[in-house]
Formats: structure tokens, C-alpha cells, sequence
């Protein structure tokens, strides 16, 4: 029943956020159909906050959600149709009305999403995205191939787009079913046929835009090990640039279309020609440049005094060889003739002291019979033969007397004096 009031008798506040509490338990947990917008999970935290809305009439709610519960559930990604069950819950101490989310579980297109998301998390953890097993595209295959359905758009794009951009390029192709059950299964046929093709270098699959449903083969768990264990290159071309298959994941490049497939997977002829010329132009220009710098280096070398009259820097050193030549010489002769003089010197002085010398200035060497030279008078005897040696011969005498005394001295008469 609603409570009566009148400015007269006004109903106390705790009585109505009692009731409306009392209302928001009679209501109970309901399930509700919306669509997941946001999904805020904090590290630190024990829940997880979402927000739900309802497309059509453009209303959203927030709720709170174990993280338990959440993963109960599966993968649940933003953007997915779900089933919540929400208990809502009224706080009388500050008039906040909240959600609790205790169960919630995909429905429709979001529960394929979360199998795809299931499925993707379990191949991303055994390592097959990642980007290290991925190979470089060859710079100019000598053959494509090519996995797509029959006469369809998309070969059209990659066959036309590939050769307008190098006409040569050979296609190998294998057309299978790119929709419904036996599509995953054709397409590792055609796989596996390509890559056991000796001359086939690279491997484009491609596919048109469709829906979820459309493109789920090309998110096929065996399709996705089996593009991992191929030796050839691959080159992943679903859909749009929306489209997200896990084949985009595990193939070794992504192409965002069939059309960007073939520019990924051929060359420009026009622009490897372009490219070609520039580089001919810079090496040309590269060669010239290191060339003219050569060329200045030896025209500046030949310019040096050195080079222009190897003998100039020779000239000052002949000079100083030749007064080093003309001071020896000075020196030389300077001391020959010291020596020379010193030479005469000695020679005079030994002459003077030459025997000859004496007996030239009028002495004479006496010697007794015997030879030996007679000093003194004490070693003659009176008659005794001598012999006196002059410059110009000898004379042989005897000794009549001696006279004892020194030359030019007085001597005592003697009567034997001779």
C-alpha cells in the first residue's frame, strides 16, 4: 500500500528508504539479456566491475561480478550478448541502489565469440602466434599459391591486382568451399597440396567479407595447427579489415584484403623499376663523387714542392753535406798541420839530443879497449890505449897523462903530463 503524507504529517526518512528497500528485496535476482560494453577488472581488487546495456532502449546499468564467477563463465569479451543474472540491492545509509552479478554466460553470436576466444587462448599459450615463428615473404616468388573459392571476388582481386603489378607472376591455385563444414577441412587439402609444391614460395588463402558464422572455418583449430606446421610462407586475406579469423594470427603476414594480399605478396614492377633507376642514379652519383675526390687528393699531392721537384728538398742538404764536407776538411788539414809542426818540434828535439848531434858541435865519445865509454877520469890508466869516436871518424891514442878537473876548469901540472 503507498504511504500517506501531507506537509502536516510528513513520514520520517527512515521509513521510506526502509520501504524501498523492502520493495528492492521482494524483487529478487532477475536474468536480463544485454550486451557487454565495458569490462573493468582491477589488479588489486576482488571484483570485477561490467556494464551492461540494452540496445534498444539505450539503457545501461553497472554491476559488480566475482572474478571466480567471471571465469566460470569462460572468455566474455566486450561487445558480446550475454545472460546476466542481476540481485539488485538498496543501501538505506546513502540511498545507493547497486547490482550484483552472480552468474553470466554468452548467448547467441557472443557465445561464439567466447569458443573463439577460448580456442585462441589455448593456441597463443602453446606458442603459435608467436611472432619469432613467423618467416619473411620472398622478395620475387617464382610461383604463387593460391587457396579460394571458385570465380569469386576475392581471386579476382588477388589474381588482377598481382599481375597488374608484375605480369609475370605464375598463380597456382586450389578452389575450395570458404563457407560451411567442409570448408575447414578443403582448405588444409588445398594447404598441404601447395606446400608440398616444389616450386611454390608463398601461399595466399583468401576470402570475402561474411559474418562470424561465415568466416568460422578460417578460425578452425586444425585448419590453425596446420598452417603453423607448413613450411611455406602463408599469407592470410579473410574478409575486411575488421575481420579478425585467428588464421590472421598464426599465418605469417596479415593481409587486411584479398586486393592488400597481392601487393604484399608481389612487387611493384613499376616501382622496383623506379627504385632500380635511383639506386643506378646514387651509385652512379656515389662513384663519380669518390672518383672526384680521388682525383683532387692527387691533384693536390702532385702540387706539393715534393712531388713537383723531388730534388728541392734535397737541395739544403747537399748545401749542409758540402760545408759539413768543407769544415771537415779545414779541420782536418788544421790538425795534420798541428801535428806536423809538433812532429818537427820532436824530431828537432831528439836530434838535439842525438849523439851525432854532440860530436857535430865538436865532442867526442871516448872508449877504452874493451869498448865501454869512459866517464871519468879514475877509469884511464897512464898508457893505455883508447879510442875516440868524432863526427867524421876515430881516433885511436894512448894516455900519457891525466889531468884531473872540469872542462874549462884549472888543472894541477902533473910531471907525467903527456
Amino acid at each position: 500500500m503507498p504511504l500517506e503524507s501531507s506537509p502536516e504529517h510528513p513520514q520520517p526518512l527512515r521509513v521510506i528508504t526502509s520501504a524501498v528497500r523492502g520493495w528492492v528485496d521482494r524483487l529478487g535476482a532477475v536474468w536480463v539479456e544485454a550486451q557487454l560494453i565495458e569490462l573493468n577488472r582491477r589488479s588489486a581488487s576482488k571484483i570485477v566491475f561490467l556494464t551492461l546495456r540494452d540496445p534498444l532502449a539505450n539503457v545501461s546499468v553497472s554491476a559488480s561480478i566475482s572474478p571466480m564467477t567471471l571465469d566460470v563463465a569462460g572468455p566474455v569479451s566486450e561487445g558480446a550478448r550475454v545472460v546476466a543474472r542481476l540481485k539488485p540491492t538498496y543501501f538505506e545509509q546513502n540511498g545507493r541502489l547497486s547490482y550484483v552479478c552472480d552468474a553470466i554466460t554468452p548467448v547467441g553470436e557472443g557465445r561464439l565469440l567466447a569458443r573463439l576466444e577460448q580456442t585462441k587462448r589455448l593456441l597463443q599459450a602453446e606458442g603459435l602466434f608467436d611472432p619469432a615463428r613467423k618467416r619473411r615473404l620472398p622478395l620475387l616468388p617464382r610461383r604463387v599459391g593460391l587457396i579460394t573459392a571458385a570465380n569469386s571476388a576475392a581471386e579476382r582481386d588477388v589474381v588482377e591486382n598481382a599481375r597488374r603489378r608484375w605480369p609475370g607472376v605464375v598463380l597456382e591455385t586450389r578452389y575450395v568451399l570458404v563457407q560451411g563444414q567442409q570448408s575447414a577441412e578443403q582448405v588444409i587439402g588445398g594447404l598441404r597440396e601447395l606446400d608440398a609444391h616444389p616450386a611454390v614460395e608463398v601461399i595466399v588463402i583468401a576470402r570475402g567479407g561474411g559474418s562470424v558464422e561465415d568466416l568460422l572455418p578460417f578460425s578452425d583449430e586444425g585448419l590453425i595447427r596446420a598452417v603453423a606446421a607448413c613450411r611455406t610462407p602463408v599469407v592470410s586475406a579473410i574478409g575486411h579489415e575488421t575481420d579478425t579469423p585467428i588464421l590472421d594470427l598464426v599465418a605469417d603476414v596479415r593481409a587486411s584484403t584479398p586486393t592488400d594480399a597481392a601487393k604484399r605478396v608481389v612487387p611493384d614492377v613499376a616501382e622496383e623499376a623506379q627504385r632500380l633507376s635511383q639506386a643506378r642514379t646514387r651509385l652512379d652519383g656515389a662513384i663519380r663523387g669518390l672518383v672526384r675526390r680521388h682525383q683532387d687528393q692527387l691533384t693536390a699531392l702532385r702540387s706539393r714542392p715534393v712531388l713537383a721537384d723531388p730534388r728541392a728538398s734535397l737541395n739544403p742538404r747537399f748545401e749542409q753535406l758540402a760545408s759539413l764536407r768543407d769544415r771537415s776538411r779545414r779541420a782536418l788539414t788544421h790538425r795534420l798541420d798541428r801535428e806536423g809542426t809538433g812532429l818537427e818540434h820532436t824530431i828537432a828535439r831528439v836530434r838535439a839530443m842525438s849523439p851525432k848531434a854532440t860530436l857535430e858541435r865538436g865532442y867526442a865519445i871516448v872508449v877504452d879497449a874493451d869498448g865501454r865509454a869512459i866517464t871519468t877520469v879514475g877509469g884511464v890508466a897512464t898508457g893505455e890505449e883508447i879510442r875516440a869516436y868524432l863526427a867524421d871518424g876515430q881516433l885511436v891514442a894512448t894516455t900519457v897523462g891525466v889531468l884531473p878537473g872540469s872542462i874549462g876548469g884549472e888543472t894541477e901540472e902533473n910531471d907525467d903530463r903527456a
